[in-house]
């Protein structure tokens, strides 16, 4: 099927495109799987409104095309050097926040930028989440939550679980729909406010603000804009209060198998909740109607 148009992360690919990534392939043999990547996204011009180049998204690319058998890309590292996630800890001022919602206003988020401000998300997460900063699939935003120059919480959304059949089936995607409008389901992949902080329905407020600016932020970062949230409650740890009380729609369990297919990595089963972003996701998300995007050029 390496002769048909696609739609991946948001963009279609043409015969044309496919033959241009298995052509880079076989021009630079001696690149590194990330640094073909990177030259792959050059030579598509799949960058960001920014300019930046979307490798992470590449990279995922690369691993459907292998799985369809298409092409072979370099080997991906192995062992526990994982580059840019071994970060030194940082001190935070741990000193206790209390109080009501209204005591912090305006309660505003921030999104985490490349340098000092995404390093210092990352050792948050790193520190007090109890994932972790574990790799993610796809695009993704992460987002400090603050009251001025205090920093009270960390988000991250991004790409959405492939394997959910309650949500697919209340959504009524068919296979071929899911394939071609997975992107437009954003997962929020982590919430943390920080132990210390103890703010009544802070994290509810946050949620609320989130579903508010998440789909112009994504437009601007990623040139479509998403139509539903999803989000997987951990029960043996958590009771989803705050997204009940952000309007979050329950949906049922997962099966615990995450993103592997393999069932000797099953997890625990964790709620699943969702939250449409406009009142007619269901006929975007089955190509009904248009969603909207912006051309980067």
């Amino acid at each position: 099927m390496d002769n048909a148009i696609r739609v991946f992360s948001g963009r279609t690919f043409s015969p044309a495109d496919l033959e241009t990534i298995k052509w880079a392939r076989r021009t630079y043999p001696g690149l590194s799987r990330s640094e073909l990547a990177s030259t792959v996204c050059e030579l598509l011009e799949w960058t960001t409104p920014a300019g930046q180049p979307k490798r992470i998204q590449c990279l995922k690319l690369f691993d459907l095309l292998e799985e369809e058998g298409i092409t072979q890309f370099p080997p991906k590292r192995t062992g526990r050097y994982i580059g840019w996630r071994q970060l030194p800890q940082m001190q935070f001022d741990t000193k206790e926040i209390v109080g009501e919602t209204r005591d912090y206003e305006p309660i505003v988020l921030e999104i985490a930028r490349p340098g000092e401000s995404m390093t210092r998300w990352r050792s948050y997460i790193n520190q007090y989440h109890m994932i972790g900063d574990k790799n993610v699939f796809g695009s993704r935003l992460q987002y400090f939550v603050k009251s001025g120059d205090i920093e009270l919480g960390c988000l991250q959304f991004s790409a959405s679980a492939w394997a959910l059949e309650e949500r697919d089936k209340w959504i009524g995607w068919t296979k071929d729909d899911k394939k071609e409008r997975l992107q437009l389901v954003v997962n929020n992949s982590r919430f943390l406010i920080f132990p210390w902080v103890h703010v009544r329905n802070l994290a509810s407020k946050s949620l609320s603000l989130a579903a508010k600016r998440i789909r112009e932020d994504w437009l601007t970062e990623y040139c479509y804009t998403p139509v539903l949230l999803e989000t997987f409650v951990d029960t043996e740890h958590f009771k989803g209060t705050c997204y009940r009380a952000a309007n979050w729609t329950y949906l049922g369990e997962t099966k615990g198998s995450g993103r592997s297919r393999d069932r000797q990595n099953m997890k625990s089963k964790k709620s699943i909740y969702i939250y449409p972003l406009q009142g007619d996701f269901r006929e975007c998300l089955k190509g009904l109607k248009p969603y909207k995007v912006v051309n980067p050029e």
